[in-house]
């Protein structure tokens, strides 16, 4: 053998042994560790895998492997089994005779390689377990400074925040509900997680991107995978918004509300820019005399406000504004605003006033920016009596006067109106509202006595006795007086005289008191006791043209009682003597033919009413002559009212 073979040899053997000692894949390599999953603070069941002949199972030693460190932790002897001090010291037991190794309350720590060797050491079993727990709720903060368009490098636009699980979840970023990844100077996701001491991660993960205009109202948000024994889950944050600036390019006008406008609303004007931020702006107005631009005062908002809106209002109106960023003046279109108005309305005459039986013509003037329509209403009843700017008014009654309403609108504007009340005045002597009138009354009570009457010229009330007297003005050509007086004998016997007098003459109302009687002292009557209401007995007219007031005169409730009462006996002892006539054949009520109904000829004008009070009406006695007639058995003890009186 040449010195080239005893190289190759040499180097064949060292080959070999090289093999042997690295462990080449293919030679003793052992076997993949059993599988176990198990969540945080829950269970967890390490069952051994050697031979399950008793003898292979008295005789075991349980390791737990991590970071290739081999520790004991439990040993068993004789299917007793004996934990080892440390992390693991009273957290095992033994379960099914001794072939699984019971964990309670999994950590994250306890994420590693278990193994479990026999007596002999070539027998050994070893399980991977692993622990999930899933992370909260993402959370996310947007960044509430904003993004600039202009920006040339990414800029951080939210950061989410995945806390508490493990192992560390996946995230992932979407924009609009499409996920983002990864682009060269636009789009850039940078996430690190912290281990916190119990063992469980918290994940932080920043989106930087390069926005555009289009994204001022961009939703996004991110969502964290993670992995529990049942499967895959994930979890979303919140949908966040991030400002976007960006230089405004047009300004515009906007008024509120839109449409038609009228005196009286409320107006807002506002200028708006297609930038953001919204640059700092000025309302114009064009003056009405000089022409010239006027700059009107905003509010605190930049909104110019009307309220309440008038006709001056009306006229052309601009916004100015100026880009913070570019420096560019930006100016808006003029936009005319027009407030619809109604003058104040007017009536000739102003205080008309005319005789009874002649005519009257009011007239009605207003003014506004569009057509106007007319109408007449009787502010009394407010029915429509013309339309158009006269109302004729002829063959005046007394009656007629009072008030008249003219109404100024515009069809073209809903709820665009005026109005003028005028007051006709008729001439004439008083005008009583009622002649007589009596009351009924409590001795030695306070009493207040009313009097109303009208006429042009106003009148005035004076009373024939002496008491506290107020006047109130209840239309322009009426009066109501009322007096204030104690009820005493005196008065109950004079009454009250009530005269009411103008330059054209005088009239009086007559007031009769009368005291009430009381029938009972049952609850019922003692209101009735307090009753103290004007009435009319008779009613009667103060002249031919007067309008009756009616008023009610209380009666006694004891009276209504008494002739109820009285009523109703007199239609029992009618139904009772109908039923003894039909009963006796002397009525023809179902039977063929006629009957005569006859009496004993000393007795046709005599009856008694039989009436048992224990019995039903069909039940009771039946009416009986004085002599002649037997009673039916039992019917001893009944009551008899004698009609014969």
């Amino acid at each position: 053998m040449g010195r080239s073979g005893l190289i190759c040899a040499f180097l064949l053997a060292v080959c070999c042994c090289s093999r042997r000692a690295a462990g080449v894949p293919g030679e003793a390599e052992q076997p993949e560790p059993e599988l176990v999953e198990v969540e945080v603070g829950h269970t967890a069941l390490l069952k051994c895998g050697l031979s399950h002949a008793q003898g292979n199972l008295s005789h075991v030693d349980w390791f737990s492997v991590h970071k290739e460190k081999r520790m004991l932790i439990f040993r068993v002897r004789q299917g007793q089994g004996q934990s080892e001090p440390g992390e693991y010291h009273n957290r095992l037991s033994l379960q099914d005779k001794g072939t699984t190794l019971v964990l309670t309350g999994v950590t994250p720590h306890d994420d590693r390689i278990f193994t479990c060797q026999g007596k002999r050491r070539a027998q050994e079993h070893r399980i991977r377990l692993r622990v999930y727990k899933a992370p909260e709720e993402p959370s996310i903060q947007v960044n509430t400074l904003g993004i600039s368009v202009n920006s040339e490098e990414p800029v951080e636009v939210a950061t989410c925040v995945g806390r508490n699980g493990y192992p560390v979840p996946q995230v992932t970023w979407y924009k609009n509900g499409q996920s983002l990844k990864e682009e060269k100077n636009r789009v850039h996701i940078q996430s690190s997680q912290t281990e916190e001491s119990n063992g469980l991660f918290t994940l932080r993960s920043v989106l930087q991107a390069q926005v555009s205009k289009e994204d001022k109202d961009a939703q996004f948000y991110c969502e964290l995978s993670y992995r529990l024994p049942s499967g895959n889950h994930m979890k979303e944050s919140k949908e966040v918004t991030v400002p976007v600036f960006y230089p405004a390019e047009r300004v515009w006008l906007e008024v509120e509300p839109e449409g038609m406008l009228k005196e009286g609303d409320r107006v807002e004007i506002r200028c708006l820019a297609d930038g953001n931020p919204q640059p700092p702006f000025s309302i114009i107005k064009q003056n009405l005399h000089t022409r010239e631009m006027e700059e009107e005062r905003t509010d605190d908002n930049g909104v110019l406000v009307l309220d309440p809106a008038q006709k001056e209002h009306s006229g052309r109106y601009e916004c100015q504004g100026l880009d913070l960023e570019t420096t560019t003046s930006l100016q808006s279109d003029q936009q005319e605003l027009v407030v619809n108005y109604v003058s104040d309305v007017r009536v000739s005459p102003a205080a008309p006033e005319s005789q009874e039986g002649s005519s009257l013509i009011l007239n009605c003037e207003a003014e506004s920016n569009q057509d106007l329509q007319f109408q007449w209403l009787r502010e009394k009843t407010g029915k429509l009596l013309a339309k158009g700017q006269a109302l004729q008014l002829h063959n005046l009654k007394r009656e007629e006067g009072g008030g008249y309403r003219c109404l100024a609108s515009v069809p073209s504007v809903p709820g665009l109106n005026r109005s003028q009340l005028v007051n006709v005045a008729i001439f004439g002597p008083p005008w009583m509202a009622l002649r007589e009138k009596k009351m009924w009354v409590k001795e030695n009570s306070v009493l207040n006595l009313s009097c109303e009457a009208s006429g042009h010229p106003r009148p005035s009330i004076v009373w024939s006795i002496q008491g506290t007297a107020n006047e109130q003005d209840q239309e322009p050509q009426s009066v109501l007086s009322v007096l204030n007086v104690l009820v005493t004998p005196e008065l109950l016997e004079t009454g009250a005289e009530c005269v009411a007098s103008n330059s054209l003459g005088r009239n009086t109302t007559i007031i009769f008191l009368e005291l009430v009687h009381f029938m009972s002292s049952t609850p019922d009557s003692n209101r009735t006791s307090n009753l103290s209401t004007s009435t009319v007995s008779p009613p009667a007219r103060a002249n031919g043209t007067s309008t009756e007031k009616k008023l009610t005169e209380p009666e006694s409730k004891g009276v209504v009682i008494v002739a109820v009462t009285v009523c109703v006996l007199v239609l029992a002892l009618l139904g009772a003597v109908l039923y003894f006539f039909y009963k006796k054949g002397k009525l023809p009520c179902g039977r063929s033919g006629k009957q005569e109904i006859t009496l004993p000829p000393s007795r046709k004008s005599e009856f008694v009413v039989e009436v048992k009070s224990d019995k039903l009406p069909e039940e009771m006695g039946l009416l009986q002559g004085s002599s002649g007639d037997k009673r039916a058995p039992g019917d001893q003890g009944e009551k008899y009212i004698d009609l014969r009186h």
